[in-house]
């Protein structure tokens, strides 16, 4: 099993959702995409975190919607 790209500890930013391996919330990433914002700004503003990363994050959330419904 693939390690989770989301990473909660209570020492990184005090257990907040982050991509794993930065310090960066999910929330962020998911802010931007509610606002429309332009995903070219969110990895200018965030460099520790890769498309990969971002494409990684919304496969788990889809499988974890495909599996609950």
């Amino acid at each position: 099993m693939t390690e989770s790209i989301i990473n909660v500890d209570s020492e990184i930013m005090g257990g907040t959702p982050v991509f794993r391996g930065t310090r960066v919330p999910i929330q962020t990433f998911i802010d931007h995409i509610e606002n429309e914002e332009d995903m070219k700004e969110f990895f200018e503003g965030f460099p520790g975190v890769s498309r990969e990363q971002a494409i990684r994050f919304l496969d788990e959330v889809k499988e974890r919607i495909l599996v609950v419904t």
